[in-house]
């Protein structure tokens, strides 16, 4: 039998990160609701910081004010492991109560169950919540917006892709058709000067915009490869923050708003020459900006510009926008063919969305023409014989062979230190079945024909939209 004691959660930061006097807690949060402001579509997802008060409170008040007056009936809280390291999987606390200054929060236990029902990977390990405070710290904010709500809190103990991709299915299965909220608790950037710090977190709040856990993953790997002074991390909660990335785009809510940025080195008192960042995102129903006509257009007579003004003088154009799909997190390839003949003349691109695209796609075009092993580099004086075609890549996702469709899904294989990837457009190009089509992606990372069947062979798909000059 569970016993009260085992059931009931007590406070572990209370006095520390947070004020532990129930009235001086209610006032401080309500301080900082009141200077945070309310705008757009009501969130399915939330990323919020769990530092002290004094340096993140108004950045998770600006997350915590999009969800004031929301009537969700459900709501789960994902934290990071800062104090466990034998906890494994993810851990849930599945019955009782969190005891918090301000009064307890009740659990869902109903919610909490058929979360652990739904996968394997999600097991009570009390440990793992006893001295954690990443999901303690979001709730006084949770009681003043939605309060008198039950909740769910489930810490990410090992933030491996299977972990964080098991938890994502799991919640989108159980949460389906319920007004549900999921909130996501992280710290950004970890004690690097202040310039660093906003480097390094504009970069990754830019990978959590595109919705791509592999952007993520890769502009973290780059930035610590960089050895910046005193960076010990670029995201403390990378797992619950990947598997909610994962969870938004399994219920469709691709329209990523970044609410709010700051580091500790904003506040009066804060050190600026070592900091921790803090971003407030809303994650909501709703697709990405859509790529209209003209943003087409606009994209083919940049890439022009730019291969003249950069193969003829050297420099880039100086361009600006406002239009929010050109401004959206998206990888791209940019294909150069001799418009006569139609023979290939370059093409390069990236499989992870790590810019605006925009950006992208002038950095490509660029790479196109200079940079493709196969070739020659462009010249200027070729560029009028060019055509241009430009790629723009979904987030990648893990996908089964026969899950493949062929002239919808662009294919990536990852084994060992081999990869190679193919377009969408390549199999319809060379008339190739499904079959055809996995070989040679195989051939093009350099594997067996057959090594897209070999257990340790990891298969990713995407889809692109894809357009070119006219002939």
């Amino acid at each position: 039998m569970t016993t009260r004691a085992s059931i009931i959660r007590r406070p572990a930061v209370a006095g520390q990160f947070y004020p532990g006097d129930p009235d001086e807690l209610q006032s401080a949060v309500d301080g900082y609701l009141a200077q945070a402001s309310k705008s757009g579509p009501d969130p399915a997802a939330l990323i919020s910081p769990h530092a002290g008060y004094v340096f993140s409170g108004h950045v998770a008040a600006q997350a915590f004010k999009q969800v004031e007056g929301v009537d969700y009936d459900a709501i789960v809280v994902l934290g990071t492991n800062h104090s466990d390291p034998g906890a494994r999987g993810c851990s849930i606390w599945p019955e009782g109560a969190w005891a918090m200054p301000m009064g307890d929060v009740p659990i869902d236990s109903e919610l909490a169950q058929a979360l652990m029902d739904a996968s394997d990977c999600i097991t009570f390990q009390r440990n793992a919540h006893l001295m954690e405070h990443s999901i303690e710290v979001q709730l006084p904010f949770l009681q003043r917006v939605q309060p008198g709500k039950k909740f769910v809190p489930i810490v990410v103990a090992e933030p491996t892709t299977a972990n964080c991709e098991a938890l994502a299915n799991a919640l989108a299965s159980t949460l389906e058709g319920r007004h549900a909220l999921v909130v996501a608790s992280s710290d950004l950037s970890h004690y690097p000067p202040y310039d660093d710090a906003v480097r390094v977190d504009r970069a990754t709040l830019a990978a959590v915009a595109s919705l791509d856990p592999l952007a993520l993953q890769a502009s973290i790997s780059d930035y610590m490869d960089e050895n910046i002074p005193d960076l010990h991390t670029c995201m403390c909660g990378e797992g619950p923050v990947m598997a909610t990335m994962l969870y938004a785009r399994a219920i469709g809510a691709e329209q990523v708003d970044i609410l709010k940025y700051a580091n500790s080195g904003d506040v009066g008192y804060g050190d600026k020459h070592r900091v921790v960042g803090y971003g407030a995102v809303r994650f909501a129903k709703g697709s990405a900006p859509e790529l209209l006509a003209e943003d087409k257009q606009t994209l083919l007579h940049l890439t022009r510009q730019t291969l003249n003004d950069y193969l003829g003088k050297g420099q880039m154009p100086d361009f600006k926008t406002i239009s929010p799909a050109l401004l959206q997190p998206r990888a791209t390839f940019v294909t150069l063919r001799v418009r006569e003949t139609g023979e290939l003349r370059g093409c390069r691109g990236e499989v992870i969305a790590r810019q605006p695209l925009v950006e992208s796609v002038m950095n490509m075009a660029i790479a196109s023409a200079t940079d493709d092993p196969r070739f020659m580099p462009v010249t200027a004086d070729e560029v009028p014989r060019l055509h241009i075609e430009i790629s723009a890549l979904t987030p990648m996702k893990p996908i089964k062979p026969e899950e493949v469709v062929v002239g919808r899904h662009g294919l990536m294989i990852v084994k060992g230190y081999n990869s190679g990837l193919l377009l969408p457009q390549v199999p319809t190009e060379q008339g190739w079945n499904r079959e055809e089509y996995l070989r040679g992606l195989c051939h093009k990372a350099w594997l067996s024909s057959n090594a897209w069947k070999d257990r340790d062979a990891q298969l990713y798909g995407f889809e692109a939209e894809v357009w070119g000059e006219e002939e």
